[in-house]
């Protein structure tokens, strides 16, 4: 499957980038909103890792944008970020998250467990 990891992190998005590539998953990785905005045009992922807070546009504005696109309207999405729930832009409510990961609270293999689960893939 195709994954596009949006995270302004480097550490953080170069480890989940070998993880899922661990897992055999095509993966890409940009490294803003912006970037990010434009993989997912050109690259078409079955799945897209979002970060929130993330430099030039940040997560849920560059996904207000995908959802606004006829080829964006049923991509898969996880939001993966260190923002609670409660912090979190309240118009992501209206963005069709698939799931809201809180990567402090989450391992790598369990990031991995869930997007297996998202995507309907056996590990």
């Amino acid at each position: 499957m195709k994954i596009a990891v949006i995270e302004d992190d480097f550490p953080i998005a170069d480890m989940y980038k070998h993880k899922l590539r661990a897992a055999k998953h095509e993966v890409k990785v940009a490294y803003n909103g912006e970037e990010g905005l434009e993989l997912l045009k050109t690259f078409q992922p079955d799945l897209a890792l979002v970060d929130i807070k993330m430099p030039k546009l940040k997560g849920d504005e560059m996904l207000e944008e995908v959802r606004s696109c006829d080829w964006g309207a049923d991509l898969r999405v996880i939001i993966l970020t260190n923002i609670s729930r409660d912090e979190a832009p309240s118009k992501l409510r209206f963005l069709n998250i698939d799931r809201y990961i809180v990567k402090a609270h989450h391992t790598p293999s369990q990031v991995l467990a869930v997007v297996n689960e998202v995507l309907g893939v056996k590990a």
